[in-house]
This record gives structure tokens, sequence and C-alpha cells, in this order.
């Protein structure tokens, strides 16, 4: 008995749920839109299912489709798996490779990377989606994440790729009008610019003293008059002197060295916030995330070190 799921339907499907639009979809594999959708008709013949629903702008996956496309992007994840398996030690990296990354970050530094990375593996085809959110661990949409701090998942691969400290920092303008923060409390009498991002407690600034067993952590709830949920925003308001703003050293970095912005509180110690690659378990062994990975942490390695 024939069986209704061909196997050459998986990638079609899995391009075609990464796409907005029938003509996009088209774009993507190289065909002509009127093609796309006689073969999603022949597949949804076969199964018996709406697999798609159809709108004259846009179209959106059916529960049935949904179970579709999982099993399908599994099922294509454990046959490139095997392959990787079966000549691992001679693979070269290639095919396409999935990242999501976070706004800010993604922008700044991953994007750069991703085209060196390109240039020195040019088999490799990278799609690089910036998000606000992580994308959740269970969704199976990206090959790899780069997060900040390591996901409580047991069932993904999280590779620290470079370190990362939060910092407090302000301009000297803001600084010379309201003085510098002497102990953590005195930041409930500053206006502190506030990032909304993730899962973390809005405003809540946590502050460290001392190391090992002597540390003690007091946790300070900030205000201010202004508000975003993009880094580099808030960054360019500390540097008109609107306020503190607690940022990533990658970001701040800069700023501190030329003098636009003053370290604040430098002996207390905030949470840090690890850059990570994740990635499952099953693509361990794909060559083209290997080598991404190392890639970047090889640069994020060589950037600390000031030579990058």
């Amino acid at each position: 008995m024939t069986s209704p799921i061909h196997p050459a339907d998986l990638g079609f499907f899995s391009t075609l749920a990464s796409a907005a639009s029938l003509s996009a979809a088209a774009r993507e594999l190289g065909i002509t839109t009127p093609a796309v959708s006689k073969h999603l008709a022949q597949m949804e013949t076969r199964v018996g299912v709406l697999l798609v629903n159809r709108s004259t702008r846009r179209m959106s996956l059916t529960p049935e489709g949904e179970l579709y496309l999982e099993h399908a992007r599994r099922i294509l994840a454990e046959i490139d798996g095997m392959g990787e398996l079966l000549g691992v030690s001679k693979a070269t990296p290639q095919g396409l490779l999935r990242v999501n990354a976070t706004l800010g970050f993604g922008r700044s530094h991953v994007a750069p990377l991703i085209s060196r990375f390109v240039r020195k593996h040019p088999e490799v085809q990278v799609q690089l989606q910036l998000s606000v959110a992580p994308p959740a661990i269970t969704e199976d949409l990206f090959d790899v994440c780069i997060r900040f701090g390591a996901p409580p998942d047991s069932r993904v691969i999280a590779k620290n790729i470079g370190a990362n400290r939060r910092l407090l920092c302000a301009a000297p303008a803001y600084l010379a009008r309201h003085g510098m923060p002497k102990v953590p409390n005195d930041l409930t009498r500053h206006n502190c610019v506030g990032i909304r991002q993730g899962e973390e407690a809005y405003g809540l600034w946590r502050l460290t003293s001392g190391k090992g067993r002597g540390a003690k952590t007091e946790a300070v709830k900030t205000r201010g008059n202004l508000t975003t949920n993009d880094g580099e925003i808030a960054v360019n308001w500390a540097l008109e002197g609107h306020g503190i703003v607690m940022r990533a050293e990658w970001d701040v970095a800069r700023h501190l060295r030329s003098g636009r912005l003053v370290q604040v509180l430098p002996q207390y110690f905030t949470p840090d916030a690890d850059i990570y690659a994740v990635y499952p378990q099953r693509h361990q062994m794909a060559a083209r995330v290997r080598a991404f990975v190392d890639f970047l942490a090889a640069s994020f390695t060589q950037q600390a070190a000031g030579k990058g």
C-alpha cells in the first residue's frame, strides 16, 4: 500500500510553513505560486485533511497542519543527523542554519559574525531572525538560539560562548547634577532607565557585595520616567543624561572607555548574563551547528581579549 505521505513533501511543507504566503513560499522554493498551490492541494488530497487555511494575502496552519509540521521537521532533522553521523569526520558545514538572537545584540554582534562565518563556510545558508523575547525551547523553529543566561532545560545543549557582566552606568553630566550613588539604596533617589525584557522582574535591580559565604545581595526597586524594551535606546537615553542604566558590558564598554558613560557602584556585582548558544541535542553532531557555535565562541573570546 502506498503511503499518503511522500518524503519530498516534508521539506516542501517545512519551507511553506515558514513563509507568510504561498507566493513567498514560491520565491523561497524557486517555483511558481500555482505550482506551490498544486503541490499543497495534492498533499491534502492524499492525507485527507486540510493542512493550510488560505486567504487572499496570508495563510495559517490548521491543527492538522501544525501536527504535520512538527513531525516533518523532526524527521528532517533525524535524516540530517544520520547523514552527519555517517560522515562526521569528513563533514563539511553545509545546508540551512536557522539562527535566533535578541534584537540589539543580534543586530550589533551576531549579524556581523554571521557575515564572517558564511565567507568562511560558503556552503552554509544562514537565516537570522531577531526577536524581543527568545522562542520557547520546545519550538523547533531554530537550529541555534543565542541567549543571555543558561536555560534550565536538560533537553537542549547550552554552550557558554562569552562572559557578560551587567554594569550600572550613567553620563557624567547626570552624575554632576544628581550625585554619585554610594550604596544600592541610593538608587531609589535616582532616575533609572527601565528596560522591559525577558521574564525578569521589571525595575528590580539586585546588587551583591562580597564573595562566597560572605556575599550579601540587596534587591532595589528602581523608578524612572523612561522605559523601553530596546536596550540600545536605553543606552542612548543614558548617554543623553536622563539617568542610570543597567546594561551588558558588551553594549556599554566602548562608552565607558571613551568617558561618555561612567560606571556606578563598581564595587557591587550584578547578576551575570553570560552569552550561550542553545541548540537541540539532536543537532550536536551537525557540522554546520558545531562550526557556527565554535566560530562564535572563538570570536567572542578574541573580542573580549581586545584582539577583535
